[in-house]
């Protein structure tokens, strides 16, 4: 039934929160500014610009290692999360921190702000990965500011065409048709992918200029936690694991510009 991976990812969330803080948390909190499993420092990518004074927008941030980071450097950041457990280590973090960020709860789907209420609407690893694609890049495209920056990272299609999609151990052979792999089941959760061709289309409908695409390739001394028994230092650096789209919401003037 249409709508029911929000209530199964929403329930997977609240049962696994506290064991994903426990296991991920440290190297989240080591570095809160840093993109993808590989832990890339923005410092580095520069993909979401000055936020100094900008109305930022987190989708799926649970513990909101980002936010915290992100209000400490001036912006005006929201981190909204579907899961009310995950949240709850937000709030003990924003305490901790006593940042001035706020949360929300909701789905990424339907947000609940009003028209071009952000500057910059990010999201590592979060609602991007479990949400249809289609539904939450018109609700960014809805809320974003004219000119407003967009910058998500999720695993690429080459990642869940290649593993077993139970386990997520990555094999080096083809397990899956890239062009039929869409809404990817997984135990107790549901994820969402496309393919690269399918991704431009959905930015394109929704008034987006694509600025970048990385795929991300891992050094070789990184380190994980994320990918430990999943994904190999030498997988991910023969084959792109991760993607980090930077797009940019045009203009009313500016839709129907070629890319």
């Amino acid at each position: 039934m249409d709508g029911d991976h929000v209530h199964k990812n929403r329930e997977h969330w609240n049962a696994n929160s506290d064991g994903y803080q426990e296991k991920h948390g440290p190297q989240l909190e080591r570095s809160p500014l840093a993109w993808g499993t590989w832990s890339i420092p923005e410092s580095t990518l520069k993909l979401l610009g000055e936020v100094t004074s900008k109305d930022v927008l987190e989708l799926g941030c649970g513990a909101a290692q980002w936010t915290i980071a992100l209000s400490a450097l001036g912006a005006r950041v929201v981190g909204l999360d579907l899961s009310d457990r995950q949240l709850a280590h937000a709030r003990v973090g924003l305490t901790q921190a006593k940042s001035s960020a706020r949360l929300a709860l909701g789905n990424a789907e339907i947000l609940p702000f009003v028209h071009r209420s952000f500057d910059v609407v990010f999201c590592d690893h979060g609602a991007m990965t479990w949400c249809m694609p289609e539904r939450a890049v018109a609700e960014v495209a809805r809320v974003l500011r004219p000119g407003g920056r967009f910058v998500f990272s999720a695993p690429g299609p080459f990642l869940y065409v290649c593993s077993d999609l139970w386990t997520w151990r990555a094999e080096e052979r083809l397990l899956h048709s890239y062009f039929d792999l869409t809404q990817v089941p997984g135990g107790s959760a549901v994820a969402f992918t496309r393919t690269y061709g399918e991704w431009i289309r959905i930015f394109r409908r929704n008034a987006f200029a694509i600025e970048d695409l990385i795929e991300v390739r891992t050094e070789p001394d990184a380190a994980s936690s994320f990918c430990r028994g999943r994904v190999s230092i030498d997988w991910a650096r023969r084959w792109p694991a991760e993607m980090i789209w930077r797009l940019r919401r045009e203009d009313d003037g500016d839709q129907g510009r070629p890319l």
